[in-house]
């Protein structure tokens, strides 16, 4: 089983022929809802995946928060440890380009009220062959704890450092494995990686520091990696993207499923990557998650 442990969101969807300078307004065309938060849509990736999954974190007592659940609810992933709060349901506020780029604000909400207690709680059910999966839009003291309680119980754990906090490089060094896109890894690098020959020696480095699975994304370049001292590099499908958004998550939760399935390390990158492109060719972050059918037809 992998439990998610994140964010809960309501994803409101603006596009528009390009993305708005600082201080500029353009006009829109198409505006859409869609429910979100990166722990969502990990988690729901890793169920499309063909896992069990529990989903924990927090929702409001308000309108949003039954749309927010509705896809995970219809996948069937166990939300017994989904809190409903006093606080309004997170929502994150999107711009979508011509190109398929994107602008995201997100107002935490119930989010924020993700406590300790609930990742204590999250990791205590968990049993040996668990994965926990986590980001970095619920408290950073929850995301901790939670990774040190999983480390105690012998639990493998996965961390997307996204959205990039001050607190994500202490964080990712916490867990088993860390997944980073260009931007994030810099950060944990600790200097500038403008290059791929810079990138593979910083990961080699951290790698021999730190003895975590470490894993890249590039975009449209594919994903590097580096576990157990072996380099792995894989790429996704040639597409045009409509939307990017979501992509990121679902390279997550295919990723975090396929090891859970025992997946060959190499071939579970191929298949997040594959996965994390088909996201891009359907607008919205869950809606474009695709099955697993989907996918392993495209390996």
């Amino acid at each position: 089983m992998i439990t998610v442990l994140g964010s809960i969101n309501m994803d409101l969807i603006a596009t528009t022929d390009r993305l708005p300078q600082p201080g500029e307004t353009v006009a829109g065309s198409g505006f859409a809802t869609a429910a979100g938060g990166k722990g969502a849509n990990q988690a729901l990736a890793a169920r499309r995946a063909g896992s069990v999954v529990r989903m924990a974190g927090a929702v409001g007592e308000d309108g949003f928060a039954k749309p927010a659940l509705a896809l995970l609810t219809e996948a069937e992933v166990d939300l017994s440890a989904v809190a409903h709060v006093g606080e309004p349901t997170g929502t994150a506020l999107i711009l979508v380009g011509g190109t398929g780029e994107n602008m995201i604000a997100v107002v935490p909400g119930a989010n924020g009220t993700v406590s300790r207690e609930q990742a204590h709680a999250a990791v205590e059910v968990m049993q040996n062959g668990d994965i926990l999966m986590l980001q970095l839009e619920i408290p950073a003291d929850t995301v901790e704890t939670a990774l040190r309680a999983a480390k105690a119980k012998g639990i493998l754990t996965v961390i997307n450092t996204a959205p990039l906090t001050e607190e994500a490089a202490r964080l990712a060094r916490l867990a088993d494995v860390v997944v980073a896109n260009e931007t994030e890894f810099e950060r944990l690098a600790g200097h500038p990686v403008p290059d791929a020959a810079t990138r593979k020696s910083a990961l080699e480095k951290h790698h021999a520091e730190t003895g975590q699975t470490l894993v890249v994304t590039l975009g449209g370049d594919g994903v590097i990696a580096i576990r157990d001292g072996e380099f792995f590099a894989a790429r996704g499908l040639d597409i045009e993207p409509v939307d990017t958004v979501g992509a990121g998550d679902t390279f997550c939760g295919y990723l975090a499923a396929s090891l859970e399935q025992g997946l060959d390390f190499g071939k579970a990158l191929r298949r997040a990557a594959v996965a994390g492109s088909l996201a891009c060719l359907t607008p919205g972050a869950q809606p474009s998650i695709p099955p697993a059918e989907a996918v392993d037809a495209r390996i």
